[in-house]
């Protein structure tokens, strides 16, 4: 069963507006994610937008779809993975030095039943996966910071 939340946030040492122009380009979204390989919008970054993804895991590709939830600019993206009902966000908070970045992965109400047999079938189960989501999430705001704060 999933964890209803997976949680990473790291400080960055830019601004908010910074952060958030990176944040909210989907398409560079494989720059950051160590899964994604494509992540594109069809029609402008708004509430009820679709996205066509591609994710890997080592020589495993599968598509997804998902849909943008809420958009507060400046302060929270999330979208909806219409494959499992797992809605990922960015929440963004000024500091006084700069930005704090907390990615969340939600499954309050679980996932859908043939989302946890694909990834019991093809992932090593929930367990094993959700750790690589949780490194994944540390790898993505590591890059995001880099990019940042070059």
């Amino acid at each position: 069963m999933a964890e209803p939340l997976l949680q990473e946030q790291i400080e960055i040492n830019a601004p908010v507006a910074k952060v958030w122009a990176l944040i909210s380009d989907f398409k560079r979204m494989p720059q950051w994610s160590p899964q994604c390989r494509l992540m594109k919008p069809l029609g402008p970054l708004r509430q009820g937008t679709k996205t066509v993804n591609l994710n890997r895991r080592n020589f495993l590709f599968w598509p997804t779809t998902s849909t943008i939830v809420e958009v507060i600019p400046e302060r929270k993206l999330a979208f909806r993975v219409d494959a499992n009902n797992t809605i990922w966000s960015y929440e963004l908070e000024p500091t006084e030095t700069g930005t704090r970045v907390i990615e969340s992965r939600h499954a309050e109400n679980g996932v859908k039943p043939v989302s946890n047999l694909t990834v019991h079938t093809l992932f090593g189960g929930v367990p094993n996966f959700e750790r690589e989501l949780v490194d994944g999430m540390k790898t993505t705001l590591a890059r995001i910071k880099a990019a940042a704060e070059s």
